[in-house]
C-alpha cells in the first residue's frame, strides 16, 4: 500500500504552525483546533481507493478518461474544502444529488471539480443560462444527410453513461426548463423525444432477469448507470439576483453551503503567494475583503467583496509592492463607478479603518508608465514589459499576442497622455494575472486605449458587440446548414479568439443580460468551455497535462472534440458606468457581485483640461486654439457641477465628440463654437430646462453665437462642371454604376433646408456618418434624397420598426431546398457596393439593436449572421476567409425623431449620438416656409398661406412649450396646401380639419386648436350663414341747412394780419429709457362668425393705469396712457408691443392728485416710428423714439424756463388756467400747433427743422382745426365764432411773418345771408383736413357736384357736408344730416361699467371720439349706449350686450347709420374720475390708412374694426370662401333617419339589466338614435350616457330642431346630477364656484401632463418579445431548429416579467414646499401671487390624482410662522373637490394670519434632507416663493447651496412675485435650470410641466 498525501508538510502547513502558536493566546484554546481531514490515494490489489478523512471510495477506470477533468487540485488544499470534498463523497456513496450553494465565485466549480478528479469520474458540463432550453438538456435534433436524428444532450450522455452531471447557474434558467430533470433526479427515469425511455438501473437489472437485452432495446428502454449522480451549483436567492429554485426541484438536492474559505485559510494562502509584501498589509485586505462580505454591509447595499480576486490583487502586489493598497482595492471593487455617495463614504470608512486609505500626500506618488515591451526570450505567448513606477524600473512577464510588440507611444492615431498612459500601465499590471475590464463614459475613449494596448503587446484585437437580448448561443456558437442541407454548428468570434489567441474585446458587458453572460463565467475563471455541439476547449496546461498523461496527439484530440485555449488569449471588456443615483442609482445597476468576480476593473476617467487640449491640437494639429479652449472650458465646466442635467450633457461633450467638432473647426475655422456646440447637444430638442443649462453655461463661457450673418447669407445650389456647391461648400458629384437607386424627388429649395445641407455636406467631405433628427414631417427623408440626388450617390434604405432584430438589420435568412440562405439586407449591400445607406425611424428599433452599428462606424468591423465578417481595411482581409470588405464610399445617414414626449421612441441620440455628427432638422421658418408654399400652391391665395403658417407656428411654439402634445409639421401644411391647389372652392375651414380632426374627441386640446386657428382667422366650425353684421337704420335726408361765408374784403375788421415770430425750440436730452417688448396676442374676431370686427389685441397695461390717447400712421398704432405715462407701440398685424416707460419723465408729484393728461402725434418720413407725446396741463412736449428709447424733451417757448413755476398751479385743484392741446393732423409732414384753451397764440413746431412759429391772435382760442395745411378753422372761446387763418406755405420764408386772419359768418337758411346768433352756431368736434371724392360728394347730397368741400360733425348732426369750403369764397352750402334729439342734450349715463358716470363728470370729455372715414364716405363716432336708439336695434325682451360704446357709423353714400357695439372691456382702472373726463365712453379711437378705425378701451383691449360697406362685402366673400361650401349640399349617400316622433321631456330613461342595445324610441337610458332619455346620438335627451353600443346618429337638423323648452329642461336636468354630486362630497354651490376658479385656470395644463403621464405609463407597460414559445410568430434565430422539426421556435408579444431581482419600482418622491408668508397675502393685490401659489397647488393636486402608485406627493408651506406647515400628507392626499379647496383655503387664511418674517431657506433645507431619507426612485423638491429673500438678509449665494445640497434631490425654485426686478436677478445666481420666475399666472403650470417632464418622467 503506497499511500500518497496531499498537504502533509508543504510550506503552507509550517506557515499554518507558526501562526497557530502565535496566534493561540488570542484566539483562545479552541481557536485553531479543526478535526483534521487528510486526502490520501490508496492503491490495493483490488484497485485504487480514495479516502477523504474516514469516507473511502473505491475509483472506477473511466471510459472516456478525456473527459475526466485534470489538474485542478492544487497542492495547498484548506481543511474547509477536504471537508466539503468529504460531505461530497457521503452523498456520493449515499446515490445522493447534491446542490453546493454559495456566494458567486469559481470556488464551488473548483471544490466539484476537485472531487470528479480525485474519483476520476467523467463530467458532463452545462452552463445554465435565461437562453437553455429542453433540448440543450435532453436531445437536440440534427440533420444528417437529408434525415432528422436525435443526438442526445449532456443530461442524457451523463445517465446513460455514468458521467456526472455538472449543471451551474440553476437561478438563471427560466422557470420551465428545469423541471424536466425531475424525474431523472427522482426516479433516475426519463422519457426521451425519440421514443425511447431511460429506467433506473435496479428496475433495468430486475427487467433483465425476465427478459432479454434485444427485448428491452425493441422496447427502447436504456439503463441509467448506478454512477450518474447530479452537482448543482446555485446562489442563494433572493440574497443575489436570478430565479428561487422551484419546490419539487430543490426537494430532490441535498445541500451544503460552500461559503468563501474561512479567514485562516484564506491568510495562508496570501501569504504564501505574497512573500514581498509586510504580513500586516496582507491581513488588512483580507480584512476589508472579510468585512465587505458581511451581512452589515449588504444591508447597506453593498455588493460582495470578490473575494476570489483577492489572490489575483496580492499577486499583483507582490511584483509592485509599492503600489497603493486603495488602488489595488479600486481594481477589485471600483467603488466609485459602481456606488451611490452613501456607498462610497460607507467604503471608505471600512479603507480607513483597516489603514488601507491613501494619504493625500502619496496619492499621486506611483504614477507610472510602459517604459518597454519586448518578446520573452525563449517563452512563447508572453512578452516582458518594463514599468517605471515611482522612479524605479520593474520588469515582469505578461501574455502577449502572437504579433510582434511594439513600443510604446508609436500608434499613428494614438496621442499619448499622461493619465492615459498611468491607465496602461496599470493595466498591464493587471494583465499579467487576469482578464481586465475597462469602465468609462460613452465617448471617453475606452476603444482607442484598447486598441493602443492590444498593439503594444502583438495582439490581433477582436471586437464583439454586445447588445441586450443577445443570446448565449450568439456569443458561443450559431448554428447553420451546410450546402448539402445538414445541420452545424458554427463557432463564435469569441471561440476562434480563444483557439487563436486574440485578445477578444467585449464592448458594452453593462448592456448585456447576466444571465446571457453567466456562460462565460468558467471561462474567465478557469479558461475551460464546452459548447453545444459537445466541443470542450481546455485551458493550455491543462491539455498539456491530458495529452501526457493519456499519451494522445493533437489530432486524436480534436477527433473527440478536445481542443487547447491558447496561452495567449485575454479578454478585455469595455463598459459605461452605472448611471450612480441616491440609492444604488437611477438605472440598473449592472455591476452585481457575480461580475466582479470575472475582471479587474479600471476605470477612465475624463482627461484633464491640459491633456484633452494636447489630445485634441495632436489629433487636429490646425484647430483654432481659442476655439479649442472654449470648449474645453465649456465641457469641464459642465463635468464639474453638481448638476445631473448639466453632467447628462456633459456626456453629450465626450473626447469623441469634441475631436468631431475639432475637426470640423481645423477645415472651417469661420464657424461658430457654439453653433458647434449646440448641434452636438443637439439643444434644439432638449427639454427646456437642460436647453436653458446649455445656454447659461455657453453665455457663463463667453461663448456666443455669431448674429444672424448665417441667416441673412444668399444659399444657393448648383452643380457645375461637375462639382456641387451648396453655400460655400463644395465637392464632386459622383459617377455611379447603379443610376437607378440614386433618389430623386419633388424638393422645393428654401435657405433653412440648404443652411443644414450645406452642413451636412461639411461633415460628408470630413467622412462623417450623418444623423438627422427633427420631428416627424420636417423634411428629414426629402433632405437626405435631395443632398443624394446632388451628389449623385446610390442609396439602400432600410426602415426600422420595433421589431427590428440584430439579424434582420444584417441578413435575412430564407429556406431554399432544405437549406438555409441568408440575402444581404440593404446595409450589407451598401457596404459592399459603396452605396449610402439611409437607415430611417432610427428611434423606432430597441438602442440595444442599433447599438451594432457602433462597431461598424468605430472600427469599421462588423460580425454577419452567417459568420462572414465586414473589414475596412483591405489589406487585413486579404488572407482571411468569409470577409466582406468594405468600400471606401461607403456611408450612413440615419434619420430618427427627437427623443422625448410624444415620439417615445427610444433615444436613439441618448445611446448613439456622439458616433455620428448629428444636424436638428425643424420646421422651416415662416418666410421660408412660405416661400415654400407658394411653390406646392401657386393659385392659392397670399392671403391663406399666411394664415396657415402663422397658425401652424403658434401650434410649434405651443408643442415646443407642452401646451399641446403633437408638434405640428410642414408636412400636415403642405398637405392642406395641395387640397386647396386641387380643390380652390373648397374652404380653409374644412380642409384644415383633414389635420385637425384626429384632435376633435379631444376638448382640451381641440380647445386650444380652436383658440390657436381662431386667433389666426382660421374660422374652423363656422357655417356660412353665421353672419352678425350690426343693424342699418335709414338716415335722415340731408338737408341744406345754413351757409358759411369767409370774408375776404371790405371791413378791415373781418381781415386782420396776425405777427408771427420763429425760434429754435430747445432740445434737452436723449435720455435712453429701456424699450420693452411684449408678445401681440393678436385674436382673429371672424372665427365662429362674420362681423365687423377684424381682430383684437391685449394691451399689456397694468389694472391702475389709464388709456388717454391713440393715434396712428399708415398701419402703426400708438397708444399714450398717463397713470404711470407709458408709450406703447404696435403694428396692424405686427407680432410685438413696445412700450416704453416715461415714470421717472413724468413723476407723480403728489400722489393721486396730479392727473396728468398725454396726447400722442405719430411724425412721418424721415422721422417713421417717432411720435410727440404732449402733456396737457404742464405743456411738456417730449420726442420719443420708440425703437431706441430716446426720448428728448422739445421746450418750445422762449420762456420755457419759467414753465415749472406757472405750472406749480397744476394740483391745486382749481382749474382755472385753460390748458394746452395739440393739433396733430399733419404730424405726418413733421409739424404740429399747439395752443392753449382761452389762449391768443398758436405755436407751430417743426420738429424736423427744429423751430417754433409762434403766431399772435387777436381772439382767444376755444379750438383750432386744421382743415388744410395752410388753412385753419379758428373757433372763438366765449362767442364759438369761426375764423379762418389762412398762413403762406412756407412760414419761415415769408419776410413780412404774418398770417391773414378772416372771419366766417354763418347764416342758417331761413334768414339769409345775415349773421347767425350765438345759439344757432355748430361747435365741430371733428373736421376733416380733406374733402370727399367727387363722386361720393355726389352720390351723399343726391346731385352731380363737383367742388371742394369738407365733413364735419357735431352734436347736432350724423354728419354736414361744407361745400366749397375753405377754398372758395362764395358762400359755401352747409348740408346736413340732422339728428332728431341733439346729442348733447341727452344724459351720459354710464357704459359698462357699474359706477354711475354723469354724477362724476366736472367737465366735457378731452376725447371726443369721432372720425371721418373719407375713403369709405362714413364718419365714425363712439356713442355711450346711453346716447344709442337700443330700442330700434334690439326687438323687445331681447336685452342689448354690455357693451363699453356702440360705434355709430354714418354711411354717406348708402345714407344708413349702423350701430357696432364695442365689447366691455375686462378691467378697467378704479381711477373712476380721472378716467371720466378721459372720454365719455370707455373707448378711444383712431382711424387707420387702411380705411379701418381702431378701438381701444379702458381695460387696453385693442379692437380692430372694418365698416366700409366695399371692404366688408369683399371680406364677407373671402370668410365664406374660406369655409367653403361644402356643408351645405349632401356629398354622400346617408340615410338619414327621421323618427317622425317629437320630443316631449327629458328624463334618464329605464335601466336594461340586461344591458341590450336600444335604437331609438324613447323609453330605455344608454340607447342610441333616440329622443328624451340619457344616451348617445339623439336628441332632446339631458345628458351623454355611453353603454358601449354601436351609436346610430340622429341628423343635425333634427337636433337643431328641438324646441327651446326641452333644451332647457335638459340643462336643468344635468344641472341638477351636479348638484346631486355637490351634496355626495358635501360641498356648496359657493365652494363649488371657488374651486372652479382656480381649477379652470390650471385646467389645459393639468390635462396635458396627465396626458403625458398615461402615455409614458403605456410605454413603460410596452409589451416584449417572449421568445422558446410554441406559439406565434416564426422566430428568425430558431429556423433551422425548426427544420429539424423543434416546436419551441415561435416568438410572440407578451409582458415580460421583471428580471429576478429586480429591485422592485418605487414611486417617484414630489414635495411641493409653498410660500404662505403675510407678504404673498400683502402683494397679492400687487401681482397675483398668491392665487398663483394657489392655482399650483390646484394643478398639482389635480394633476397626479389616481397616480399615487407612481408619485408620492405632499404639499408644505412656510411662512413666519414656521417652515414645516403641513397642507397635504403624503399619506392622505384630497381625494376629491372639496378636500382640495380645503387646502387652497388653508392656504389663503394662513397667508392672513401668519406672523411676518421667512423660511425659503430653512423650509428648503429641511425638505431635501427629509426627502433625501426616504426610500424613493427619485426625489424633488419644488420651492414656490416669492423672491422677497434680500429683505431678510438671505443671500442668493446660500439659496443655491441648499438647491443642490444633496444630489440625490432635485430641488427647483419658482419665483412667483417680485418687486421690481429681484426674481430675474436672483434667478441669474441661482444654478442653471434649478430656478424659474413666473408673473405669469399661465406660467406657473408651464414650469411644474417643465420639471415633470425633463426630470420627474425620465423613466416612468
Amino acid at each position: 500500500m503506497r499511500p500518497q498525501m496531499w498537504w502533509s508538510a508543504t510550506a503552507a502547513a509550517v506557515a499554518a504552525r507558526r501562526m497557530r502558536t502565535i496566534l493561540g493566546a488570542v484566539l483562545g484554546k479552541d481557536g485553531w483546533m479543526w478535526r483534521s481531514h487528510e486526502v490520501k490515494l490508496v492503491s490495493t490489489s483490488s484497485g485504487e481507493t480514495v479516502k477523504i478523512g474516514d469516507i473511502s471510495y473505491k475509483l472506477k477506470t473511466p471510459r472516456n478518461p478525456e473527459l475526466v477533468p485534470v489538474k485542478h487540485i492544487s497542492d495547498f488544499l484548506p481543511q474547509a474544502v477536504a471537508q466539503h470534498l468529504r460531505w461530497i463523497m457521503q452523498k456520493d456513496l449515499l446515490g445522493q444529488d447534491v446542490f453546493l450553494i454559495g456566494p458567486p465565485g469559481p470556488l464551488r466549480r473548483t471544490i466539484a471539480m476537485q472531487y470528479l478528479e480525485l474519483t476520476k469520474r467523467e463530467v458532463e458540463y452545462v452552463a445554465l443560462s435565461r437562453d437553455t432550453t429542453e433540448t440543450d438538456l435532453k436531445q437536440r435534433r440534427e440533420i444528417r444527410a437529408g434525415t432528422a436524428f436525435y443526438v442526445d444532450q449532456c443530461a442524457v450522455r451523463a445517465a446513460t453513461r455514468g458521467r456526472v452531471l455538472l449543471l451551474e447557474g440553476l437561478e438563471k434558467a427560466e422557470r420551465n426548463v428545469l423541471p424536466v430533470l425531475n424525474n431523472l433526479l427522482e426516479n433516475r427515469e426519463m422519457q426521451l423525444e425519440d421514443g425511447r425511455f431511460l429506467m433506473a438501473a435496479e428496475r433495468y437489472d430486475k427487467l433483465l432477469q425476465e427478459h432479454t437485452k434485444e427485448e428491452l432495446d425493441d422496447w427502447k428502454i436504456i439503463r441509467v448507470s448506478e454512477d450518474f449522480r447530479v452537482i448543482a451549483l446555485g446562489l442563494p436567492v433572493p440574497k443575489y439576483k436570478g430565479n428561487p429554485l422551484d419546490p419539487p426541484l430543490r426537494s430532490r438536492f441535498q445541500a451544503r453551503d460552500v461559503y468563501y474559505l474561512p479567514f485562516k485559510d484564506q491568510l495562508e494562502l496570501l501569504y504564501a503567494a505574497a512573500p514581498n509584501i509586510a504580513a500586516q498589509r496582507v491581513s488588512q485586505l483580507l480584512s476589508l475583503a472579510t468585512t465587505l462580505c458581511s451581512q452589515e454591509s449588504a444591508n447597506l447595499g453593498l455588493p460582495d467583496f470578490p473575494m476570489d480576486n483577492l489572490l489575483k490583487g496580492i499577486n499583483v502586489l507582490n511584483v509592485f509592492p509599492m503600489m497603493s493598497s486603495q488602488q489595488l482595492v479600486q481594481r477589485l471593487y471600483p467603488y466609485h463607478s459602481m456606488l451611490g455617495k452613501d456607498g462610497r463614504s460607507a467604503v471608505e470608512t471600512v479603507l480607513s479603518k483597516f489603514e488601507l486609505l491613501d494619504s493625500p500626500s502619496n496619492s499621486n506618488t506611483s504614477s507610472s508608465a510602459v517604459v518597454s515591451v519586448s518578446r520573452t526570450a525563449g517563452v512563447e505567448g508572453y512578452a516582458d514589459v518594463t514599468l517605471r513606477v515611482a522612479q524605479k524600473d520593474v520588469t515582469f512577464q505578461v501574455p502577449a499576442g502572437t504579433k510582434e510588440p511594439r513600443a510604446p507611444n508609436c500608434g499613428r492615431a494614438f496621442v499619448s497622455t499622461p493619465s492615459h498612459s498611468q491607465l496602461i500601465a496599470d493595466m498591464m499590471q493587471s494583465h499579467m494575472v487576469k482578464d481586465v475590464c475597462l469602465i468609462g463614459t460613452k465617448g471617453c475613449g475606452k476603444s482607442v486605449v484598447a486598441r493602443e494596448f492590444a498593439e503594444m503587446l502583438g495582439y490581433s484585437l477582436e471586437p464583439v458587440m454586445l447588445y441586450q437580448d443577445m443570446t448565449a448561443r450568439d456569443l458561443l456558437q450559431q448554428r447553420f446548414t451546410l450546402p448539402s442541407g445538414d445541420t452545424a454548428w458554427r463557432p463564435s468570434p469569441l471561440v476562434t479568439a480563444a483557439l487563436e489567441g486574440k485578445l477578444l474585446l467585449l464592448d458594452g458587458i453593462h448592456r448585456v443580460n447576466l444571465g446571457t453572460l453567466a456562460v462565460l463565467s468558467r471561462l474567465l475563471h478557469d479558461r475551460e468551455l464546452d459548447l453545444y455541439d459537445g466541443t470542450r476547449l481546455l485551458r493550455w496546461d491543462r491539455y498539456q497535462a491530458l495529452k501526457e498523461e493519456q499519451n494522445l496527439t493533437d489530432q486524436q484530440l480534436q477527433e473527440k472534440s478536445i481542443f487547447a485555449i491558447h496561452p495567449s488569449f485575454r479578454v478585455l471588456a469595455l463598459a459605461e458606468p452605472s448611471l450612480v443615483g441616491g440609492d444604488g442609482g437611477k438605472g440598473q445597476q449592472w455591476l452585481g457581485p457575480e461580475l466582479l468576480t470575472m475582471f479587474l476593473y479600471h476605470t477612465v476617467s475624463p482627461l484633464a483640461r491640459a491633456e484633452e487640449l494636447d489630445l485634441l491640437r495632436g489629433l487636429s494639429p490646425n484647430v483654432p486654439t481659442e476655439a479649442a479652449e472654449q470648449l474645453l472650458h465649456l465641457t469641464h465646466t459642465l463635468q464639474q457641477t453638481n448638476d445631473p442635467t448639466a453632467q447628462s450633457l456633459a456626456s453629450s461633450l465626450s473626447s469623441r465628440q469634441l475631436l468631431r467638432i475639432c475637426r470640423r473647426l481645423s477645415r472651417y475655422p469661420e464657424e461658430s463654437v457654439a453653433h458647434a456646440v449646440n448641434k452636438a447637444c443637439l439643444s434644439r430638442f432638449l427639454p427646456s430646462l437642460a436647453r436653458g443649462s446649455l445656454q447659461k453655461s455657453l453665455a457663463n463661457c463667453a461663448i456666443h453665437e455669431t448674429p444672424g450673418a448665417e441667416h441673412t447669407r444668399d444659399f444657393t445650389c448648383m452643380v457645375k462642371d461637375g462639382v456641387l456647391t451648396i453655400g460655400k461648400v463644395s465637392a464632386p458629384v459622383n459617377k455611379p454604376n447603379e443610376k437607378m437607386k440614386v433618389p430623386d424627388v419633388l424638393f422645393y429649395d428654401n435657405p433653412q433646408h440648404m443652411r443644414v445641407m450645406e452642413d451636412m455636406l461639411k461633415d460628408f467631405l470630413l467622412g462623417e456618418h450623418l444623423l438627422l433628427v427633427g420631428n416627424q414631417g420636417v423634411g428629414k427623408n426629402k433632405i437626405v434624397d435631395r443632398f443624394l440626388h446632388l451628389l449623385n450617390r446610390p442609396r439602400e434604405y432600410l426602415q426600422l420598426h420595433r421589431d427590428t432584430t440584430v439579424q434582420t438589420l444584417t441578413l435575412q435568412p430564407s429556406v431554399r431546398d432544405g437549406i438555409i440562405t441568408y440575402e444581404d439586407s440593404p446595409l450589407v449591400k451598401a457596404v459592399k457596393a459603396g452605396h449610402i445607406l439611409v437607415i430611417d425611424e432610427a428611434d423606432k428599433a430597441p438602442t440595444n439593436v442599433t447599438c451594432i452599428l457602433k462597431t461598424l462606424v468605430e472600427s469599421g468591423e462588423m460580425i454577419l449572421a452567417d459568420g462572414r465578417r465586414i473589414i475596412s481595411d483591405p489589406l487585413e482581409a486579404k488572407g482571411r476567409p468569409n470577409t466582406v470588405v468594405m468600400h471606401p464610399d461607403f456611408r450612413m445617414m440615419v434619420l430618427a425623431n427627437r427623443p422625448g414626449f410624444p415620439f417615445l421612441g427610444n433615444d436613439f441620440f441618448g445611446a448613439l449620438g456622439d458616433i455620428f455628427s448629428c444636424h436638428a432638422v425643424d420646421n422651416p421658418e415662416p418666410r421660408a416656409e412660405l416661400a415654400m408654399l407658394k411653390r406646392y400652391g401657386p393659385d392659392v391665395p397670399d392671403a391663406t398661406l399666411e394664415k396657415l403658417v402663422a397658425a401652424f407656428g403658434e401650434l410649434r411654439s405651443m408643442a415646443d412649450q407642452g401646451a399641446i402634445a403633437y408638434p405640428y409639421s410642414t408636412r400636415e401644411v403642405v398637405n392642406i396646401v395641395k387640397h386647396l391647389q386641387k380643390f380652390p372652392n373648397e374652404g380653409l375651414a374644412n380642409v384644415v380639419r383633414n389635420v385637425f380632426d384626429f384632435d376633435s374627441y379631444n376638448k382640451d386640446a381641440r380647445d386650444v386648436l380652436m383658440e390657436a386657428l381662431h386667433k389666426h382667422g382660421i374660422p374652423i366650425g363656422a357655417k356660412p350663414d353665421s353672419v352678425q353684421l350690426a343693424k342699418e337704420l335709414p338716415l335722415p335726408e340731408a338737408k341744406l341747412t345754413g351757409f358759411w361765408t369767409i370774408n375776404q374784403t371790405g371791413n378791415p375788421r373781418h381781415k386782420l394780419l396776425c405777427p408771427s415770430e420763429t425760434h429754435r425750440i430747445d432740445v434737452k436730452g436723449p435720455v435712453y429709457l429701456r424699450v420693452q417688448a411684449y408678445p401681440c396676442n393678436r385674436q382673429g374676431s371672424r372665427a365662429s362668425s362674420f362681423n365687423e370686427e377684424k381682430a383684437s389685441w391685449q394691451i399689456p397695461i397694468n389694472q391702475v393705469n389709464i388709456i388717454c390717447d391713440v393715434a396712428t400712421k399708415d398701419d402703426t398704432l400708438y397708444v399714450a396712457t398717463c397713470n404711470p405715462v407709458t408709450l406703447y407701440s404696435m403694428k396692424e398685424s405686427g407680432e410685438t408691443i413696445q412700450c416704453v416707460e416715461l415714470h421717472d419723465v413724468f413723476p407723480r408729484t403728489i400722489s393721486g392728485v396730479w392727473q396728468p393728461f398725454v396726447t400722442v402725434a405719430s411724425l412721418g418720413g424721415p422721422l417713421d416710428g417717432q411720435a410727440v407725446l404732449h402733456e396737457q396741463q404742464s405743456n411738456t412736449v417730449l420726442h420719443v423714439d420708440v425703437a431706441t428709447g430716446a426720448v428728448r424733451r422739445l421746450v418750445m417757448s422762449a420762456d420755457g424756463e419759467r414753465t415749472p413755476g406757472r405750472a406749480s398751479h397744476w394740483w391745486s385743484g382749481k382749474e382755472a388756467q385753460g390748458e394746452y392741446k395739440m393739433c396733430r393732423d399733419f404730424a405726418h409732414k413733421n409739424w404740429l400747433l399747439f395752443y392753449k384753451e382761452d389762449g391768443n397764440r398758436l405755436e407751430v413746431l417743426d420738429v424736423l427743422e427744429g423751430r417754433v412759429h409762434a403766431i399772435s391772435l387777436p381772439v382767444n382760442l376755444k379750438s383750432v382745426f386744421l382743415v388744410a395745411e395752410d388753412r385753419w378753422l379758428l373757433l372763438e372761446s366765449k362767442t364759438d365764432k369761426k375764423f379762418l387763418l389762412t398762413k403762406p406755405t412756407h412760414t419761415a420764408a415769408e419776410e413780412s411773418g404774418a398770417c391773414r386772419l378772416h372771419s366766417v359768418d354763418e347764416d342758417a337758411v331761413s334768414s339769409g345771408q345775415g349773421a347767425a346768433g350765438a345759439a344757432d352756431r355748430s361747435v365741430p368736434q371733428m373736421l376733416s383736413c380733406d374733402q370727399l371724392p367727387d363722386e361720393d360728394l355726389s352720390a351723399a347730397l343726391g346731385q352731380k357736384i363737383v367742388s371742394p368741400n369738407r365733413v364735419m360733425a357735431d352734436a347736432g348732426a350724423f354728419a354736414r357736408i361744407v361745400v366749397g369750403f375753405p377754398e372758395l369764397t362764395s358762400p359755401n352750402e352747409v348740408y346736413s344730416f340732422q339728428r332728431t334729439v341733439d346729442l348733447s342734450q341727452m344724459e351720459a349715463g354710464g357704459g359698462a361699467r357699474a359706477f354711475p358716470r354723469g354724477g362724476l363728470r366736472t367737465t366735457a370729455a378731452k376725447q371726443s371720439n369721432c372720425v371721418s372715414l373719407l375713403s369709405a364716405s362714413q364718419v365714425v363716432r363712439a356713442l355711450p349706449p346711453s346716447k344709442v336708439p337700443l330700442k330700434q336695434l334690439y326687438p323687445e325682451g331681447v336685452s342689448p350686450p354690455m357693451a363699453a360704446a356702440y360705434l355709430e357709423v354714418t354711411d354717406l353714400n348708402s345714407k344708413k347709420v349702423k350701430y357696432i357695439p364695442v365689447p366691455g372691456s375686462t378691467s378697467a382702472s378704479p381711477y373712476a374720475n380721472w378716467l371720466s373726463k378721459v372720454s365719455e365712453t370707455d373707448v378711444l379711437m383712431a382711424p387707420l390708412a387702411s380705411g379701418a378705425v381702431v378701438t381701444v378701451d379702458a381695460g387696453g383691449r385693442a379692437r380692430l374694426w372694418e365698416t366700409g360697406t366695399d371692404a366688408l362685402r369683399r371680406s364677407l366673400t373671402e370668410w365664406r370662401k374660406m369655409i367653403g361650401s361644402e356643408d351645405g349640399r349632401p356629398v354622400q349617400i346617408t340615410v338619414q333617419r327621421d323618427s317622425g316622433l317629437d320630443v316631449s321631456a327629458p328624463k334618464h330613461g329605464k335601466v336594461d339589466t340586461t344591458n341590450a342595445p336600444h335604437v331609438g324610441g324613447n323609453q330605455w337610458a344608454g340607447g342610441t338614435g333616440g329622443r328624451d332619455t340619457a344616451g348617445l346620438g339623439g336628441k332632446g335627451g339631458p345628458y351623454r350616457l355611453d353603454a358601449g353600443h354601436k351609436v346610430f346618429q340622429v341628423s343635425q337638423a333634427e337636433k337643431d330642431a328641438v324646441p327651446d323648452h326641452v333644451r332647457r329642461a335638459a340643462r336643468e336636468m344635468a344641472e341638477k346630477a351636479f348638484r346631486d354630486r355637490l351634496k355626495e362630497i358635501d360641498m356648496s354651490e359657493y365652494d363649488a364656484t371657488t374651486y372652479e376658479r382656480f381649477s379652470s385656470a390650471v385646467r389645459k395644463q393639468v390635462q396635458s401632463l396627465r396626458i403625458i403621464l398615461d402615455t409614458l405609463q403605456a410605454k413603460a407597460k410596452e409589451r416584449q418579445w417572449l421568445k422558446n414559445q410554441a406559439l406565434g410568430e416564426l422566430d428568425d434565430a430558431k429556423i433551422i431548429d425548426g427544420l429539424t422539426g423543434e416546436r419551441a421556435i415561435y416568438k410572440r408579444r407578451g409582458e415580460l416579467d421583471p428580471e429576478p431581482g429586480t429591485p422592485q419600482q418605487k414611486p417617484k418622491r414630489l414635495r411641493v414646499l409653498v410660500d404662505v408668508s403675510g407678504s404673498m397675502y400683502r402683494f397679492n393685490g400687487v401681482d397675483g401671487r398668491l392665487e398663483r401659489s394657489m392655482e399650483a397647488v390646484c394643478m398639482v393636486m389635480e394633476a397626479l390624482e389616481s397616480y399615487e402608485h407612481k408619485f408620492k406627493y405632499d404639499i408644505v408651506g412656510h411662512s413666519g410662522d414656521g417652515y414645516d406647515i403641513e397642507l397635504v400628507r403624503v399619506d392622505k392626499v384630497p381625494k376629491n373637490n372639496k378636500q382640495r379647496l380645503q387646502v387652497i383655503k388653508t392656504m389663503h387664511a394662513h397667508s392672513q394670519f401668519c406672523m411676518s418674517g421667512d423660511h425659503t431657506l430653512e423650509g428648503t433645507a429641511a425638505s431635501v434632507e427629509e426627502l433625501a431619507r426616504e426610500e424613493a426612485d427619485e426625489r424633488f423638491v419644488v420651492v414656490l416663493s416669492d423672491a422677497n429673500l434680500e429683505r431678510y438678509g438671505i443671500g442668493p449665494e446660500r439659496f443655491a447651496r441648499v438647491l443642490v445640497s444633496d444630489p440625490r434631490v432635485d430641488a427647483f425654485a419658482v419665483f412667483i412675485g417680485s418687486l421690481g426686478d429681484q426674481a430675474e436677478r436672483l434667478q441669474q445666481t441661482l444654478p442653471a435650470g434649478r430656478s424659474f420666475v413666473a408673473m405669469d399666472t399661465k406660467r406657473i403650470p408651464q414650469i411644474l410641466q417643465q420639471i415633470f417632464t425633463s426630470s420627474l418622467l425620465v423613466g416612468v
